[in-house]
């Protein structure tokens, strides 16, 4: 054999690894991408790139392009030594478009009796689909020796007939198969997976779907990139979408596949729509964004009536999920984080009166506000609400806090990271003592010392609020820097929880997402913020409240 040759079969090995390797982590065009010139050759490999080619369109739901490949692969290597996992593969896929006929044909030439659970597994789903009782009768007159199929016949024929003849036929059946035991549509069809001694493939395929597609709608801004800027207008796009991907890694590693499909959409209606209308779209499960209100609205729309579930990840307002039971906010709304503060402050034995102050930005007041709103409705004494900026000098001028009359505990909404130490300076300057419940927003604290959280006792709200001792955290931020080589954002972190989490339920409940009594994540559970929780609504309801102590920062609601 030749040099050349045996470079040739290297290189071919090494691209048939790399693509097997794509099929494990979801990358699927590019595992066919690097598939199709194993099948062109004549290397030993090239019908397992066949099967590995069918298997990446199995799973992007494109089940005429597997069924074709297969053939291709049955006829070109009818000897073929896989050729029961091809026939089942091949099975699934008939299945899926509605060949019911052709897919029994090719279950029938499965001999491996290790199969037979999954099959049977794979019918009960599909027979169950079929609510046309003829139909029914005549495939079971095509396959008489098909239990399942009996079974399903059986059930149907007590469901929906009072014909004698019907009733005649159940009892002959029932008398051959047994009675039914479990419901029709009660299990969903076991995902083909190919069969290697390292796994427990009967396991894997009777696991619910393992594998969904989630479309990424981010303003992306591809257009516009530039290489030579190391920082972009819109990085946090960039680190929530790096979070993304490393969750898939992770939902990979727990069998979970999960297929990321980026899209650029920023605020452009007509690209919403035309995105809308694409087939492939319609293939989507779980959606995160899009990030404008009107593009959101319409996928909002179009998510409700097709049944996936829509994430939100940086939104706050509960105006995003009201009367969408398939649409969730990743992050506290504002009205959960006031009335979680407020469930706090309710702890402090403190008089029942309150100064509420904001910063410049627009989510200042709104916060603000709703915080002011909400604590009159709790029965608190408004002392003061106003907008204050400035030095902390300006900001002490400002306020119209009396001596007789001192606030039990202030609030104080801002943005800006210098705004925390300098409404501590005023308090001071006012003479005011009580607790102070600010958002974490309103520090630096790459800048700001032990002090500006010490001098008085300080509460920060801190709904991305990341427990650097957590060890789910550390091993978070070592993999991220080791494989991009910079330490993560808060959006790289929620990124990754929210894909993480959201991911696990899909594939333990399925989509819709319903019964949310146990939707939530426990405080021992390998996320990297603070969690979940959606048990009373589809809004977060987990808002931390911090406190520095002990030389750290610690969640203490």
């Amino acid at each position: 054999m030749s040099w050349s040759t045996v470079q040739a079969q290297t290189d071919l090995e090494r691209r048939y690894k790399a693509a097997v390797r794509s099929v494990q982590l979801g990358d699927y065009e590019r595992a066919k991408m690097d598939l199709q010139p194993i099948m062109r050759s004549s290397s030993a490999l090239a019908p397992f790139a066949y099967y590995y080619h069918a298997i990446a369109s199995f799973r992007q739901r494109s089940y005429g392009s597997t069924v074709l490949t297969i053939r291709q692969l049955l006829e070109k290597y009818p000897d073929w030594r896989k050729k029961d996992d091809t026939n089942y593969l091949l099975g699934a896929a008939l299945f899926e478009t509605g060949k019911v006929d052709e897919a029994l044909q090719a279950l029938r030439q499965v001999s491996d009796p290790e199969f037979r659970p999954e099959i049977e597994q794979m019918e009960r789903y599909f027979f169950g689909k079929i609510n046309d009782l003829d139909r029914l009768k005549t495939l079971q007159r095509q396959y008489p020796e098909n239990r399942v199929l009996g079974l399903t016949l059986i059930e149907l024929i007590q469901q929906k007939s009072t014909d004698k003849n019907d009733l005649e036929l159940s009892d002959r059946l029932s008398n051959r198969f047994g009675v039914p035991t479990t419901a029709r549509v009660a299990e969903t069809p076991p995902a083909p997976t190919e069969k290697t001694p390292s796994s427990n493939p009967v396991a894997q395929r009777n696991k619910a779907k393992g594998y969904y597609n989630v479309a990424v709608l981010f303003p992306f801004r591809a257009d516009e990139f530039d290489p030579e800027k190391r920082l972009r207008n819109n990085q946090y796009v960039y680190d929530l979408y790096d979070g993304l991907k490393m969750a898939k890694t992770k939902l990979q590693a727990e069998g979970i596949t999960v297929n990321l499909f980026a899209y650029d959409l920023a605020n452009d209606d007509d690209k919403t729509l035309e995105l809308l209308n694409n087939p492939t779209f319609a293939q989507t499960d779980l959606v995160f964004g899009p990030l404008y209100a009107e593009p959101n609205r319409l996928v909002r729309e179009y998510t409700n009536q097709n049944g996936m579930v829509l994430i939100n990840p940086i939104a706050t307002s509960s105006d995003l999920v009201n009367n969408q039971p398939s649409a969730f906010l990743a992050q506290p709304s504002i009205n959960q984080q006031v009335t979680r503060s407020l469930e706090f402050v309710k702890t402090m034995t403190a008089p029942k009166k309150v100064a509420v102050y904001f910063g410049t930005a627009r989510r200042d007041s709104t916060l603000a506000l709703a915080y002011q709103n909400e604590a009159k409705r709790a029965g608190y004494q408004v002392v003061d609400f106003r907008k204050v900026s400035g030095t902390g000098e300006s900001m002490a001028t400002s306020m119209t806090i009396l001596d007789a009359n001192k606030p039990g505990h202030v609030f104080f909404a801002s943005s800006n990271d210098e705004d925390g130490p300098r409404l501590s300076d005023a308090l001071s300057r006012r003479k005011v003592v009580a607790p102070l419940l600010i958002t974490s927003s309103a520090f630096d604290f790459y800048a700001n010392g032990a002090s500006a959280f010490t001098r008085r006792e300080t509460y920060l709200l801190y709904p991305d609020f990341v427990d650097q001792d957590r060890e789910a955290a550390q091993e978070f931020q070592r993999k991220y820097l080791s494989e991009r080589n910079t330490i993560p954002s808060v959006f790289a972190c929620q990124g990754y929880d929210q894909l993480l989490f959201f991911g696990r339920q899909i594939a333990k409940r399925g989509t819709p997402l319903k019964n949310w009594a146990t939707m939530r994540t426990e405080p021992d559970e390998d996320y990297v913020m603070s969690g979940f929780d959606y048990t009373k609504n589809n809004d977060n309801q987990v808002v931390p409240i911090v406190r520095y102590t002990g030389g750290r920062f610690v969640k203490i609601n």
